[in-house]
């Protein structure tokens, strides 16, 4: 299942694998080519499971392997933030040592025109760094039971040789929050206002939460009380406090010192609204430009566990608690609300369903002087991931706007222009050509944090198989803007991108990091369906040596392998450890059109099940190299449902010699009941648990239907504090599997989520994988 729309590419995971030692068409793999561990008739009622052998385990490590220790204290940049005029970029980083068992957190400075060395500036206790004038940086820090905000001032002097020296003041205390949850923070320079989010009490007052906080402590039991759901969502039960944004005035003296007020202003009281939007939202979420607020908030009038209608509101800071709705009230989810620099325009991104959250993401323009509003791109058959978000929201004039979207398994950077403003709302303007289709300016990896910067310049950050995040900049677009305004139909750009940063450049060095190379191949319905492998080291095409194979299938099941960088399933660490990867992006996959995504709902085991076949049977056919005897797979979320479905189809062919299912759907029914986001389940399996077509899909698609052809060792990984799939998924299936003596081994973290993030937990959960992997398919001649 997907970990929410936001972060789904940040979740992908999962994966299949098939081998079978004469290629047979499908039709001819039957039972006879599944590894049995189990007897058809069971001789006791309580079967015992073979042990795992293999105790002397380890990774192959070394100067030129990345390794899965090497992934997890490898740096990890978060995405760039420039200053207004454009000449330094912030960006937060950090770093765990398992020598030191510590998360070193900092931020960098980066020059943007000079050739200065970055400059590091630790965070030693975290915390959250934001602009708030070009030569300052503000800094909240929690210390001894307070939220303090410090202003830390920078030195910047240039020669004409762009030579020169980049330094920072001593941090200095401005004031302090009344909470130390105070997150999510935007300033307008123009007003001296700071906006951010925290969470309170049903007042909505900020300063009386540390007391109420109290008296919620000490209320003398530890019962919690619902009567609607959200009662959990994603990792953390629901609580008295709901998120709300809050402005506070920050400004410089004139005596050059910057000074807080103490008087917190509510901007959402009495409303019902939450923002930013749980359990992912963040500064994305709102917008500000001078004195105006745009924020998404769900619907405060719907079920919020089986709707996902948002609504996109106006505010403005002198008037809280009096927003003004743009959205038409007919949409599904909202998300990445901009406004340029004067409000007079503001967008946004829409689905158009309430209660399916993969949905296609349109642009929504609203005009803020004549209150129309009307629809973009719904012709283009791609769906808008964000807008461009810092300084400038829009093009320097307005007339442009960046986003970041989702095309053939990258996320490639945009510029579309906007057209003149119709004479009434409208879903379906009638537009030109150029209108229509966004241009590309960035094709490969996946790109994030756009940001207009003045003198024609656009900043982004990007990752890759090969690399985490760095910062990169476009120049010179002036010319190619005006030209694309002007011109009548689509312009092609041909421009050149420079980067700024390389982070990680020391430590991949001599890594040999796999770029992935892609391969296409016909699926369900005689669709063109596209993969990815990555080789191992010392991988030839002239080899005699045979390898062996994993097969990775990704969650969502909306979402993608993509050219992305992932610190939890990372395709490179399986290549590093001497696997030929292999990685499908089957029916319901994104950035492949919105037909193809949508074509898995209410077909889970379907289509996507052509697909991943005959793209095996592709990979077998094309890679003579790959040992088909020593093909494993692994998947979570939607992929270890696959991981559980394959279990059950050993007539598919597959004859993975081992399986590792993480958070995956044990059985349907079950998870349609008790995952938190009911609307999810309802959308992919055509209503609720109870309902005739429903219960139908369930007994046709659920793999605990099928656990009697169950028979090839697997490894379950599941998180306690999963809500969106809870651990008893993989809990039944553990039990199922040991009653059918097959071995397994389930490997429980009570404190992780979906996900796995504990720096420690990480290398465990890879430990695990690698260790379960070579005890069936492992080289026993080295």
């Amino acid at each position: 299942m997907r970990a929410g729309a936001r972060l789904l590419r940040l979740a992908v995971s999962g994966n299949l694998r098939s081998t079978a030692t004469m290629r047979f068409p499908f039709s001819l793999l039957g039972l006879s080519t599944q590894v049995a561990f189990k007897s058809d008739v069971p001789t006791s009622s309580r079967m015992t499971p073979s042990k795992i052998q293999n105790t002397n385990f380890a990774f192959k490590e070394g100067a030129d392997i990345f390794a899965p220790k090497d992934l997890v204290e490898l740096g990890r940049p978060g995405a760039g933030v420039a200053n207004e005029p454009g000449d330094l970029v912030l960006v937060p980083y950090s770093k765990y040592s398992f020598k030191d068992k510590k998360n070193d957190k900092s931020i960098f400075l980066a020059p943007l025109e000079s050739t200065v060395k970055p400059l590091e500036i630790p965070l030693a206790k975290g915390g959250e760094a934001f602009w708030i004038d070009s030569r300052t940086v503000a800094h909240a820090v929690e210390d001894e039971g307070n939220l303090d905000l410090f202003a830390i001032d920078l030195k910047f002097e240039t020669n004409s040789d762009s030579v020169g020296v980049l330094s920072a003041e001593p941090p200095k205390l401005i004031g302090s929050f009344p909470t130390t949850t105070a997150s999510n923070f935007q300033y307008s320079a123009k007003e001296s206002t700071l906006v951010f989010s925290d969470y309170v009490y049903a007042d909505g007052n900020l300063s009386s939460t540390k007391e109420q906080d109290e008296a919620w402590e000490n209320r003398g039991n530890t019962a919690l009380v619902y009567d609607e759901t959200y009662e959990r969502h994603w990792d953390t039960w629901a609580g008295p406090k709901t998120a709300s944004l809050f402005t506070v005035h920050l400004g410089r003296g004139a005596d050059g010192k910057w000074t807080m007020g103490t008087e917190f202003e509510n901007l959402l009281k009495g409303t019902g609204h939450s923002c930013p939007v749980e359990p992912f939202g963040g500064t994305d979420d709102f917008s500000v430009a001078g004195t105006t607020v745009l924020y998404t908030t769900k619907d405060a009038t719907l079920p919020k566990a089986w709707h996902t209608k948002q609504d996109v509101f106006l505010v403005s800071t002198s008037s809280p608690g009096n927003p003004r709705e743009l959205t038409s009230g007919k949409q599904g989810a909202t998300r990445s609300p901009v406004l340029n620099s004067d409000a007079t325009k503001a967008a946004w991104l829409e689905l158009a369903k309430d209660g399916y959250e993969s949905d296609k993401a349109n642009i929504i323009v609203f005009d803020l002087k004549t209150g129309v509003r009307f629809t973009l791109t719904q012709k283009w058959d791609r769906s808008a991931d964000s807008l461009a978000v810092g300084v400038q929201q829009f093009s320097t004039d307005g007339k442009l706007l960046y986003l970041t979207a989702g095309d053939h398994a990258k996320i490639k950077v945009f510029v579309l222009p906007i057209p003149p403003t119709p004479e009434a709302s409208t879903t379906h303007p009638d537009l030109a050509p150029k209108y229509a289709a966004p241009v590309p300016l960035v094709k490969t990896g996946a790109s994030s944090g756009i940001q207009t910067l003045p003198n024609g310049r656009l900043l982004f950050s990007r990752s890759s198989f090969t690399s985490p995040n760095d910062v990169y900049l476009i120049r010179d677009l002036k010319t190619f803007e005006d030209d694309l305004v002007a011109s009548d139909t689509t312009l092609e750009f041909k421009g050149s991108v420079e980067q700024i940063t390389r982070f990680t450049a020391d430590a991949l060095d001599g890594k040999d990091l796999d770029k992935g190379e892609e391969f296409w191949f016909k699926g369900a319905l005689d669709k063109d369906v596209h993969g990815w492998i990555l080789k191992p080291k010392g991988w030839s095409k002239n080899d005699k040596k045979k390898w062996p194979t994993v097969f990775l299938i990704h969650g969502g099941p909306q979402g993608a392998w993509e050219d992305q960088w992932s610190t939890r399933w990372n395709p490179n660490i399986f290549a590093q450890q001497g696997y030929f990867v292999v990685a499908v992006n089957p029916s319901g996959s994104t950035t492949f059109g919105q037909e193809f995504t949508d074509s898995i709902a209410e077909d889970w085991g379907g289509k996507p099940f052509v697909d991943l076949r005959a793209g095996w049977q592709y990979i077998l056919d094309t890679y003579p190299q790959i040992d088909a005897d020593r093909a494993v797979a692994a998947g979570a979320s939607w992929g270890g449902y696959a991981i559980n479905w394959i279990q059950g189809h050993p007539e598919f062919g597959f004859n993975f010699k081992a399986l590792v299912c993480h958070d995956g759907v044990f059985d349907s029914t079950y998870n349609g009941y008790s995952t938190d986001e009911l609307f999810f389940f309802n959308h992919e399996w055509g209503g609720r648990p109870w309902d005739p077509k429903t219960k139908e899909l369930s007994e046709k698609f659920s793999p605990s239907n099928y656990v009697a052809n169950w028979s090839t060792p697997q490894l379950l990984i599941h998180g306690s504090k999963d809500y969106r799939l809870p651990e008893t998924e993989s809990i039944g299936a553990f039990h199922a599997l040991q009653q059918l003596g097959i071995p397994t081994r389930l490997v429980i973290f009570p404190n992780e989520n979906h996900w796995v993030l504990n720096h420690g937990n990480s290398l465990k959960w890879h430990f695990e994988v690698f260790r379960w992997f070579d005890e069936f398919v492992g080289d026993r001649s080295e």
